[in-house]
């Protein structure tokens, strides 16, 4: 299920309205009981417009990187998990980065399994996730590029988002398993962050069994 609270500054901004909610009722209660009412009332209708009604039709802006960097320089940032490690993605990263000077951010979100997710564990999915990336990290070096990593959000999509704002990438590049193996595919990742996000977005589909590939 999708979170409606997609970053910090929309949950912060959520826990200033809830709070000024309940103290706005509580003063007007303290002045008389049928104005707390009132004011509960006309408070609960606005916030039930805000929430079904307002913007129903209006398309959501679309997030865009907000970090600026050298013109001259080209930054790619790689969405993916299991496929992080495989030689196909590297490809991609290498076709993507020629000719320009390349800083390649490897972002591998945490998947705990529904276990651990439900006991709050995601910490056997971060060393797991964070394995592969540092396999993937010293391939990407070995290459010549400049590439960091790191372990994002569980939420592909958070994960992305989160990047826009600190890495300020020129193109997104999201690896999966193929249709029928992959969760994200099955989620509408791509799809969604197609939708969500201002910048050129990739797909990979990655088949790790085979060691085949295809650019979408």
């Amino acid at each position: 299920m999708r979170n409606p609270l997609r970053s910090e500054a929309e949950a912060f901004r959520f826990l200033l309205l809830t709070i000024g909610y309940f103290a706005a009722i509580a003063i007007g209660a303290l002045i008389d009981k049928w104005v707390g009412i009132g004011v509960f009332i006309v408070l609960s209708l606005v916030v039930l417009y805000v929430a079904f009604l307002r913007g129903r039709d209006e398309p959501r802006p679309r997030v865009a990187p907000t970090l600026k960097h050298d013109p001259g320089e080209r930054r790619i940032l790689v969405i993916a998990n299991e496929t992080v490690a495989g030689e196909t993605l590297h490809s991609m990263i290498r076709e993507k980065g020629e000719g320009y000077r390349t800083n390649v951010l490897v972002v591998a979100p945490a998947q705990p399994s529904p276990l651990q997710h439900y006991a709050s564990d995601d910490d056997p999915g971060r060393k797991a996730a964070r394995k592969r990336l540092d396999a993937s990290l010293a391939k990407l070096r070995e290459a010549g590029f400049s590439a960091e990593g790191e372990v994002g959000e569980p939420d592909p999509l958070q994960a992305i988002e989160d990047a826009l704002r600190t890495f300020g990438p020129d193109e997104i590049v999201i690896s999966t398993h193929p249709e029928g193996r992959s969760h994200w595919l099955e989620r509408g990742v791509v799809e969604h962050a197609r939708e969500r996000f201002a910048v050129p977005i990739t797909h990979v589909v990655v088949d790790l069994e085979s060691d085949r590939s295809e650019v979408r």
